[in-house]
């Protein structure tokens, strides 16, 4: 099985400089800047051959990390500018939205694309937007990355009942549902429609409506492929391998890469789902590629090495980067060391690469573009480079 690579981008909104003046997302000018390269490099690698394109989901990002706020209409922009390549969103974020509501959207969404659509949905980490959000749904806050209380119990509850009522609205013609989170439909909810007697269903002989159908299905049955980033505890990861979801792992030291991969893959045959060396699992890593393992080094701590410090960090993903026991950061050299960054020529980054592989074979990639941080010249170079240089070796 060959390796599959998606870009995933945040995106950003400009280069540091201008983050660093302050309140970067309120910039007209700079949305339009960030559309206009996205599209462009969407077409780069549509002629390339990359297989897919994800975007995150975030709100309220003044400061211009993250403009995200709607991953599937970003998906319908690139959709509509290229030809052949998937678009996903790494994730929805479900405590803070209707259920219902995502499946009719990615549904129409894979419409659209005639079945490009891949689909992703994540729990939510950052309080300011998820807390907001999720107030009048499910009343849930974000979880951070290694949390395990009752708020993070909470959390999982909301994801895990919206995940089965999407399952649902998509692979069933009409559904009732009865959760913690919803009812569906509301009980003794009158419908007493001659029209929904005559041409439809879900409703008794006294009116009272006990079914919905969710319309339209999705183009690709019984749906989309679906993905979950990014997974860093056991309880994830076995929950993806029930449900069938791919997880995607963030950068994490050797050690529990390699259980929790394992652990993905015996959860999947106890139940009943045979798969084959690496399906069901990939990483996310940092890919920069360029003429010189200097200048990509160069281009790496401008940018992504600026915002995993200044933002990521505080959430503490970096605290599953290094062994357990060791309290000091990995350096870049570490990094590069132990594959955890994809950074150099295309013979260093092919280096890297093979050596991730071998000691975990996952089926995806996700190649983390650093748009606006890194120049757009400069990142379309690292995705031809990629592409023609190092790819083939893994095809």
């Amino acid at each position: 099985m060959g390796l599959k690579v998606s870009l995933f981008y945040l995106p950003s909104i400009g280069p540091r400089t201008e983050i660093e003046k302050g309140m970067a997302g309120l910039r007209e000018d700079l949305y339009q800047q960030m559309l206009e390269e996205l599209k462009e490099q969407a077409q780069l690698a549509d002629d390339l051959g990359y297989d897919s394109i994800s975007f995150t989901e975030h709100h309220f990002h003044i400061e211009g990390f993250e403009i995200s706020n709607n991953p599937i209409l970003l998906d319908l922009f690139i959709a509509a500018h290229t030809k052949r390549i998937r678009v996903g969103q790494l994730g929805i974020v479900l405590p803070a939205h209707n259920p219902l509501q995502v499946a009719e959207d990615l549904a129409m969404v894979d419409h659209m694309t005639k079945g490009r659509l891949n689909v992703g949905f994540a729990r939510g980490y950052q309080r300011r937007w998820v807390d907001t959000m999720a107030q009048h749904y499910h009343q849930v806050h974000g979880v951070l990355p290694g949390q395990h209380d009752e708020v993070d119990k909470a959390n999982r509850e909301a994801f895990e009942e919206c995940f089965q009522i999407i399952k649902m609205a998509w692979t069933q013609d009409v559904m009732e549902f009865k959760g913690k989170f919803w009812k569906i439909p509301p009980e003794g909810t009158p419908w007493a429609m001659e029209a929904t007697r005559l041409w439809g269903t879900g409703v008794d002989e006294n009116g009272i409506l006990r079914k919905i159908g969710v319309v339209p299905k999705p183009y690709q049955k019984p749906h989309p492929p679906l993905f979950q980033p990014f997974a860093s505890s056991e309880a994830t990861i076995r929950w993806c391998a029930r449900e069938g979801v791919t997880a995607i792992l963030p950068p994490m030291h050797l050690q529990l890469q390699n259980f929790l991969y394992d652990v993905y893959h015996q959860e999947a045959q106890q139940h009943g789902r045979a798969l084959k060396e690496g399906e069901g699992t990939g990483v996310l890593r940092d890919v920069v590629v360029a003429d010189s393992d200097e200048e990509a080094l160069q281009m790496w701590l401008e940018g992504p090495a600026f915002v995993a410090y200044m933002w990521f960090a505080p959430f503490g993903f970096d605290r599953v980067l290094a062994e357990p026991g060791r309290d000091t950061p990995l350096t870049p050299q570490e990094l590069l060391d132990r594959s955890l960054i994809l950074v150099g020529t295309p013979d260093t980054v092919s280096f890297q690469l093979e050596r991730l592989l071998k000691s975990t074979p996952i089926t995806w990639l996700f190649a983390w573009i650093y748009n606006g941080l890194i120049p757009h010249h400069k990142v379309m170079r690292s995705l031809e480079l990629f592409a023609t240089k190092v790819l083939p070796r893994f095809q």
